[in-house]
């Protein structure tokens, strides 16, 4: 079997999707599937026009020239017209449930054009049974699609844990609406010495956290920094006293599955994949009740022995849990279920 990857949204500083694709493709070639990873390195994948050419003419031209019998579109886009069995992972269904401010035609084609496409899809795979459950209510009843969890990068379990005495919380993903940002800086005021880094791709709403930041004059205990190359952010796993992932909405939610393997102690929204992922290992607070997550910060810091002693004792097991080979070895036998 040969399997043509859409690796395009590697391609560049890649982040959350880029990096499944990234780690896939390593994970894949490990377990023997001989993969060819398409991209176009010269196209920007974070433009939608860019994107929209790449999913719908030049991907399938690809796949079709690469000499695959099969193509993967881990993006969570695919083909209309397909010039290969196709199968697609559909990490989650944020366009239809929480993605409303954005420009409607990206709705139109992440949302309703795509849940057209996927029903074309020769399997669908999900990256948690939450997302499953999710495809099933908004695209198709009667459908079963696979769940894979996605693996965690080793490295974040031989992250080496070396708390700063200066107290900060680390915030990873893409600062954007559904990930909540601006309910910790709500916090902040209440939590003196406590600082707040955030990394990952800066949407318009940064711009909502920074103006509320400022006007609760907390600006200068918050840091938007963007994207950071993979040792800067291991660096932070490593200094951070704790991960807050406050998101209303997470296919996956890789930032606290990267914390449970890396012992770095987490607190998470009690919403979507994440109570999943966290499978009762990690606290949960309602992401709209700050004085709840006010008080489980504050008993975090006041007993950060304690909370580090818990987050080693689920380190091992969450690393077997979230471990690429096994994700490749479940990603194959769907292939060979698919293109038999």
């Amino acid at each position: 079997m040969i399997v043509a990857l859409d690796t395009q949204l590697a391609v560049g500083t890649a982040t959350g999707i880029g990096v499944y694709e990234r780690d896939l493709a390593a994970a894949l070639r490990a377990q023997g599937v001989d993969v060819r990873a398409l991209a176009a390195p010269k196209l920007d994948p974070w433009r939608f026009d860019r994107r929209l050419f790449w999913d719908q003419v030049l991907l399938p031209l690809a796949a079709a020239r690469s000499g695959a019998t099969l193509l993967h579109a881990a993006s969570g886009t695919m083909p209309l017209v397909r010039t290969l069995p196709t199968v697609v992972t559909v990490h989650d269904l944020a366009w239809h449930r929480v993605q409303s401010h954005t420009r409607a035609y990206a709705r139109a084609y992440f949302g309703k054009m795509q849940a057209r496409a996927y029903r074309g899809a020769a399997a669908v795979i999900c990256d948690s049974h939450f997302s499953a459950n999710e495809y099933r209510t908004l695209i198709d009843p009667g459908a079963n699609p696979d769940v894979v969890y996605p693996g965690v990068d080793s490295r974040f379990g031989n992250v080496v844990r070396r708390p700063d005495e200066a107290p900060f919380a680390l915030v990873v993903g893409t600062v954007e609406a559904r990930k909540n940002l601006r309910l910790l800086v709500e916090v902040l005021p209440a939590i003196p010495k406590l600082r707040i880094v955030s990394v990952g791709p800066p949407t318009p709403y940064a711009d909502e956290v920074r103006a509320r930041a400022a006007e609760l004059g907390v600006a200068d205990r918050i840091e938007l920094r963007g994207y950071v190359a993979p040792a800067a952010l291991d660096d932070l796993y490593s200094r951070a006293a704790c991960a807050l992932i406050p998101s209303r909405y997470e296919g996956f939610g890789y930032a606290l599955a990267e914390a449970m393997c890396a012992a770095l102690p987490a607190l998470a929204a009690s919403t979507s994949s994440l109570i999943e992922v966290a499978d009762e290992a990690v606290p949960l607070l309602n992401p709209d009740d700050a004085g709840a997550w006010i008080d489980a910060v504050r008993a975090l810091l006041a007993g950060r022995d304690a909370a580090q002693e818990r987050a080693m004792m689920i380190q091992k097991p969450s690393n077997r849990r979230f471990n690429w080979s096994a994700s490749a070895a479940a990603m194959r036998a769907v292939y060979e279920r698919a293109n038999p």
